[in-house]
């Protein structure tokens, strides 16, 4: 995997120390999840879809996490771990460990396998690094674990919602214009993504074909992070839907600010504000199982027409109106397939 190029193991890890959420559901959508010993804030971590799932789930509460009070990633912690894996990218921790770190840790602890950049394609350094699809992500983990039938499985549900979904979408012409997009109620600003862009951070909205509503603007947060759009730009760019990034997954507090825009002198004549048609959506932190929910999500909130009204925030999707399996989903990740 680039970075990090070949690795080898003296068999399956038993322990593997993480921190990005994308990471924990790629194992947990290979099964793996009991040998997660660490991830960021386990505590934000969503849960909402393996409760989808029966027999699917992920215990939070005895992991390690990094960044509290008392604790940072450094080499102390990744000791203490003592990890089979560490599923890190060097890259992206390069302002945390230094060249010789990383070393040390391959060599004292455990190898590095993880590829962060992979979610916007935006590694803007001068080492080689080569992109992967969420899905070519998975197969690689897959191969870790030496569970890549799991991975092939996964890859067939997702294939066939997608292919139910295109045989069902509008012509180009008569699609959504869609804003994808944070909020910044202090600053009644947006920040904008790229609704089609590059990277598993849209694996479940690029797929749905919808038109950009602010692919002719010059900002993004691949490009411009923190550079937003004002209340009066929005109004400018029009969409006919508004979905608010991470949203549906924030465990915390969703962004009601977003939702009363009709309350806001400009910000209430915006298409998509007047039709109702704002939306929370999902993570761009996403691995296979997260993609899957979200495809469906996404699509019936772009296209409620053709494949039904989307679900409101903590609740699911009715069983006649689901477009994939949750039942093979969880006997692939359950192993019993």
């Amino acid at each position: 995997m680039s970075p990090v190029g070949t690795v080898n193991f003296d068999g399956v890890p038993e322990e593997a120390v993480l921190y990005d959420a994308q990471v924990a559901d790629h194992l947990v959508a290979l099964g793996q999840q009991d040998r997660i010993v660490s991830l960021g804030f386990p505590d934000r971590y969503y849960t909402g879809f393996y409760e989808e799932l029966p027999g699917v789930e992920l215990d939070t509460s005895d992991l390690t996490a990094f960044y509290t009070d008392q604790l940072t990633l450094d080499k102390e912690i990744l000791y203490e771990l003592d990890g089979d894996v560490h599923h890190l990218d060097p890259i992206r921790w390069e302002g945390t460990f230094d060249a010789a770190d990383i070393e040390e840790i391959k060599q004292n602890i455990a190898p590095f396998f993880c590829n962060r950049f992979s979610r916007a394609h935006g590694y803007q350094g001068d080492q080689p690094y080569e992109y992967y699809s969420l899905w070519e992500l998975l197969d690689k983990y897959a191969q870790v674990y030496q569970v890549q039938s799991r991975s092939g499985a996964l890859s067939q549900v997702r294939d066939g919602m997608l292919d139910l979904i295109r045989a069902d979408l509008p012509p180009q012409e008569e699609r959504p214009s869609v804003a994808l997009v944070t909020y910044n109620h202090d600053e009644e600003s947006f920040g904008p993504y790229r609704l089609n862009g590059p990277g598993f951070g849209k694996a479940h909205t690029r797929p749905l074909g919808a038109n950009d509503a602010l692919a002719e603007g010059t900002k993004s947060y691949a490009s411009d992070y923190g550079n937003n759009y004002s209340m009066e730009a929005m109004l400018e760019f029009d969409p006919d839907v508004m979905i608010h990034n991470f949203d549906w997954t924030n465990v915390r507090e969703r962004t009601e600010a977003f939702f009363d825009l009709g309350d806001h002198p400009v910000g209430g004549e915006i298409t998509a504000v007047q039709n109702d048609r704002l939306y929370a959506g999902g993570t761009a932190l996403q691995g296979p199982i997260f993609d899957l929910f979200q495809i469906e999500l996404s699509a019936k909130q772009i296209y409620p027409d053709s494949f039904g009204q989307p679900p409101e925030p903590g609740k699911s999707v009715p069983a006649e109106d689901q477009l994939f399996d949750r039942q093979r989903v969880a006997d692939v990740v359950n192993g019993e397939f």
